[in-house]
């Protein structure tokens, strides 16, 4: 983290603020300054095309001060503990490309937001504006769940060497280094996870054409087993990790990330996601939407090296 500075984006609509405390601690951490942000929009203040009052106007204009104003009291405390602190607001429409526009802005190195539970139809349509940031946002973003973590945190780096699920190969390199930098900063643990499904490759197997004979499964899966440890173990070479902190696990990834962060007390995840476009990216989530929901800890998405963002309307 070379540019310290975290932004925080606050939600004006909530009275607590997890993501303020956690942008806070690692502002801490890092010796980093830290913006809080407020990105709103009132579709009763919006006006229109045909139709845009000064009354409109003021009263826009009056909503934004008060945010700022609210961002200034917390910023008071804040500063008191020593910490540089700046505010920002802005008016956008949808949330999500106000947001990437301000990260584009002011390349911070880690955008903090809350994260709450979505619905079924959120989930179906991907519309969430948190689901719209793992995919669009350019810098390493950190969404908070409501709970405290651990004085040593445990940080969980998900990797998959072997690019199964269609991330860039420098893409691990990014997720290690960052977890790495995170944990010694918080003073935490390192641990790192790759998971293999066996599911596809023996069905595949079954169903060839001409093949009578059964599927040799433990064959299969050992050797599978053994491919993804030599790729694993090529990946950390350069990096200090316990041998007893590297998990490679069978199954599909998002349900063993979800059970692995469970069973060793993660605090946070860190973890890679890729821009889908077009209607792949409406039927296919990646793993990192599938576990937002799951996971009882912190998710931490970070993008490939160069990584642009999509154009914003």
């Amino acid at each position: 983290m070379s540019e310290k500075k975290i932004l925080s984006v606050i939600d004006p609509t909530a009275a607590e603020q997890p993501a303020l405390a956690r942008a806070a601690w690692l502002a801490k951490a890092f010796g980093a300054s830290l913006e809080l942000f407020i990105c709103d929009y009132d579709q009763y203040l919006a006006g229109g095309r045909f139709f845009d009052s000064k009354g409109l106007e003021k009263a826009r204009q009056s909503l934004l001060k008060n945010h700022e104003a609210r961002l200034h009291k917390l910023a008071q405390p804040l500063i008191a503990q020593g910490l540089t602190v700046t505010v920002d607001v802005r008016w956008a429409k949808p949330l999500d490309h106000g947001i990437v526009r301000k990260v584009t802005e002011s390349q911070p190195v880690l955008v903090v937001k809350d994260t709450h539970y979505h619905d079924v139809l959120k989930r179906t349509v991907l519309s969430n504006t948190d689901w719209s940031l793992i995919r669009a946002c350019p810098a390493p973003l950190l969404l908070v769940k409501p709970r405290d973590v651990a004085a040593a945190p445990t940080v969980l780096a998900a990797v998959d060497p072997m690019h199964e699920h269609d991330k860039p190969a420098e893409l691990d390199r990014t997720i290690l280094s960052f977890a790495k930098e995170l944990t010694t900063a918080v003073g935490g643990q390192l641990h790192v996870l790759h998971s293999f499904d066996t599911a596809p490759v023996l069905a595949a197997a079954s169903d060839t054409p001409g093949t009578t004979m059964s599927v040799p499964v433990a064959e299969l899966t050992a050797s599978m087993e053994r491919e993804h440890r030599e790729a694993l173990d090529r990946l950390l070479g350069g990096y200090p990790v316990r041998p007893d902190h590297v998990h490679l696990t069978e199954g599909p990834a998002h349900q063993v990330l979800v059970e692995t962060a469970r069973e060793n007390g993660v605090d946070m995840v860190v973890m890679g996601a890729v821009s889908r476009s077009g209607l792949k990216r409406i039927f296919v989530g990646s793993t990192a939407e599938r576990t937002l929901d799951r996971l009882p800890c912190d998710l931490v998405i970070v993008k490939p090296a160069g990584f642009v963002p999509p154009e914003l309307d």
